[in-house]
């Protein structure tokens, strides 16, 4: 049995908290610099390079990529082998978040009560989604959310005769109607299948992968790259304002079903990627 000290684990969430904001993945950096190149509106074209340049600033000065820094969603992998010590696994996640939003006076967006708001003034509780898995190691996403790429998510509970082409009816019309509206070009996380709750999951879970990268299933890379296509066809274009650069890559992640249900969700990123990973 391998232990942890819980201080480990908020000292590693702090600064991945920081981050994330501050600096672009490589693979999201590249797929942006790779969006300019190929944008055929010059237009698009432009907002492009006002994005490029945005990230650079950001990079350089240690400043958020975006003002909205986004509620902390974190994916996270516990080892039954491991044994956290000096604290609990959610209270030092928390203590991380609440660190890295003050210490890198990141904007705090959470507010206590949904319908009475109230502001906890420390950008937590953060929302994470704990697997317990084989083996004595953490591993972790931290993901800071925006609302406004996450106020385009949809969810729908489809018919299994609705098959392939309801899904890309549900992707296609779903990115169409949100436009610019999640800061486009965007990255499409799809779930399909489990339940309700589950669909919601994993199309976010989705999001999780480096742009573009090809899926396993050969199947669902198919599908992926024919929805991609289907989505730059709309014409929103960066920022909304037309252009052939819509998203960037379209994920897939799947769960088995139940007989009669058929679960689909669509969970959005915007140009803006936020993702930081680490082993501990």
């Amino acid at each position: 049995m391998r232990e942890i000290e819980s201080s480990i684990i908020t000292e590693a969430v702090a600064k991945l908290c920081m981050e994330a904001n501050f600096k672009l993945e490589d693979d999201v950096q590249e797929s942006l610099e790779k969006a300019y190149e190929t944008e055929k509106s010059p237009v698009g074209k432009e907002v492009l390079k006002q994005i490029l340049d945005n990230s650079r600033i950001a990079s350089t000065e240690r400043v958020p990529i975006c003002q909205d820094t986004g509620m902390t969603v974190i994916f996270a992998q516990l080892g039954q082998d491991l044994h956290i010590v000096g604290g609990g696994f959610e209270d030092a996640v928390n203590e991380g978040v609440k660190r890295g939003y003050t210490e890198g006076y990141l904007r705090k967006s959470i507010v206590s009560d949904p319908v009475r708001g109230g502001n906890t003034g420390d950008n937590t509780p953060a929302i994470i989604h704990l697997e317990l898995v084989e083996g004595d190691k953490l591993k972790m996403y931290i993901v800071p959310k925006g609302g406004g790429s996450e106020n385009m998510s949809r969810i729908a509970m489809m018919k299994p005769a609705d098959g392939i082409e309801g899904i890309k009816k549900f992707v296609v019309d779903g990115v169409r109607e949100a436009s610019g509206n999640p800061c486009p070009p965007v990255t499409v996380g799809v779930g399909i299948g489990g339940s309700f709750e589950r669909c919601a999951q994993i199309s976010k879970k989705a999001l999780l992968r480096p742009v573009g990268s090809d899926n396993k299933d050969p199947f669902y890379d198919k599908l992926e790259k024919e929805l991609l296509l289907l989505v730059n066809k709309t014409g929103v274009g960066p920022a909304g304002l037309g252009g052939t650069t819509t998203a960037l890559a379209v994920h897939i992640e799947t769960a088995p079903r139940h007989i009669a249900s058929f679960p689909v969700a669509m969970n959005l990123n915007c140009h803006a990627a936020r993702h930081k990973f680490i082993e501990l």
